[in-house]
């Protein structure tokens, strides 16, 4: 039942955000709204963004949960205050800041986006790994050291699985932080949704920048539904 109302949830959300761009495409303002916004040009917009959020997210995830996992073991316990506190500074520095800093290293590009998208995004995955790695009951891998399984087969199939839910949280928030974040990419050439704010506030076109600030937002509201589900599954 569940799982047939958060389909239902993300059907709703997809079906208004198409029903905004039919709207914005077949009733423009005037005719500077109708060469700016088109169902090619809404669509390209719409997979460059996808693309930043999912290339930065990924490589967060390939980043943070290896450290975090590595963190947690007897031998670099210590360094995880350090390593929180070096992330940190990433996490309470504006995004824009962080873009814009990102862009005297690489210049501009998506590739600049990405990177200064994935700085952004490491923090809530590596703090929740910690956190569900460090809340696991001692009792309970014990136990499986006790039955002769390794290390490595301890992680694997008693360790990771266990603090799945929290991990996905922090996925979770990661991924909904960067498809807003992702706007920004736009003032380095990146592309993405932030083109329509860009220009619809450049030709001062309400049309453009509602469509342009909706869509990240119901891109948002789907990712949270979906990793709301992922995160119920391995919770049981």
């Amino acid at each position: 039942m569940a799982s047939f109302s958060a389909l239902v949830k993300v059907l709703l959300l997809g079906a208004v955000g198409v029903l905004l761009c039919v709207w914005v495409v077949e009733n423009p303002q005037d005719s500077l709204v109708s060469r700016l916004v088109t169902y090619d040009k809404v669509w390209v917009l719409l997979l460059q963004h996808l693309y930043l959020v999912a290339a930065s997210a990924l490589l967060a995830v390939v980043t943070a949960v290896p450290l975090g996992v590595a963190l947690t073991r007897p031998a670099w316990k210590a360094w995880a205050p350090r390593v929180l506190a070096v992330v940190n500074v990433g996490q309470t520095v504006p995004s824009l800041a962080v873009v814009a800093l990102t862009v005297g290293v690489l210049g501009v590009g998506s590739k600049t986006a990405i990177v200064a998208l994935w700085i952004y995004s490491l923090l809530p995955i590596l703090s929740n790994t910690l956190v569900g790695f460090q809340e696991l009951d001692p009792a309970i891998t014990e136990a499986a050291r006790g039955m002769g399984m390794k290390p490595r087969r301890v992680l694997f199939r008693v360790e990771l699985p266990l603090a799945a839910p929290l991990i996905l949280a922090g996925i979770r928030t990661a991924v909904t932080i960067t498809i807003g974040s992702a706007i920004l990419a736009a003032f380095v050439g990146g592309g993405g949704m932030g083109n329509l704010i860009i220009a619809g506030n450049n030709i001062s076109r309400w049309q453009v920048l509602v469509l342009g600030a909706t869509l990240p937002v119901l891109m948002a509201l789907v990712a949270d539904i979906a990793f709301e589900r992922l995160e119920t599954k391995a919770s049981r």
